[in-house]
């Protein structure tokens, strides 16, 4: 019977060590680089803006993100299923904060701006009438978001069809809506108050000129796979 116990002991603590080998062998979330200068999307969005929104602000949600996970994998090692579900609010904000700024960065180009072409205007026309009437309801929802939170063009894939959307906070548009992300305008006063202070329609209007409308049909593509 000791000889079973001892072994029982010993498969467990190998099981423990194999799940923290696990936990330490993932890959941690990383700060993305971003394509251009902080100053490139002048006189838009201003440098010092993109400094602060970039190497802090996305930064801190990498950095949370990493943290509490590392607390997830603990807790089940532990099977301590109160500890996973008090991390779950952590989890969806800054890992939604990371998801969504990873996109944001791709969604905006010193060389942006204009009008898309092929087959995403096409999809514009199609569900909104024009791309003008997109533009103006897709600023009037982001204006209109409560608080802090994001403007979001989205794809249904039920539908074969775009939507516009807005989510509160960091909360990202597919895990919170199913529509899978496009193009999305940041409206937490970090993106925009040390240059527009507190008027969010002038920020959301100028974000037009640096869109990458490039990276939002390339988002279309592969979202219709």
């Amino acid at each position: 019977m000791l000889c079973r116990v001892g072994q029982l002991r010993r498969c467990a603590a190998s099981l423990n060590q194999s799940i923290n080998q696990i936990a330490a062998s993932r890959q941690k979330h990383t700060l993305p680089d971003l394509t251009y200068d902080y100053g490139a999307l002048e006189p838009h969005i201003n440098a010092e803006i993109m400094q602060l929104h970039h190497s802090k602000h996305h930064a801190t949600y990498v950095n949370n993100l990493n943290v509490t996970e590392e607390k997830y994998q603990e807790a089940l090692a532990k099977g301590d299923v109160s500890a996973q579900v008090a991390l779950q609010p952590a989890l969806k904000f800054n890992g939604g904060g990371h998801i969504n700024h990873a996109i944001f960065w791709t969604n905006l180009s010193p060389n942006g701006g204009g009008e898309p072409q092929g087959e995403l205007m096409e999809a514009i026309k199609r569900d909104f009438g024009s791309f003008q009437k997109m533009k103006e309801k897709m600023a009037a929802v982001t204006v209109a978001v409560q608080g802090s939170g994001w403007g979001w063009l989205g794809y249904d894939k039920e539908s074969g069809r775009l939507r516009i959307a807005a989510c509160a906070n960091q909360d990202p548009l597919q895990g919170t809506t199913g529509l899978v992300p496009l193009l999305g305008i940041d409206v937490w006063e970090h993106a925009y108050y040390l240059q527009y202070k507190n008027v969010r329609p002038d920020y959301v209007k100028a974000i037009w000129n640096v869109i990458n409308w490039e990276n939002v049909h390339e988002r279309l593509q592969i979202a219709k796979k």
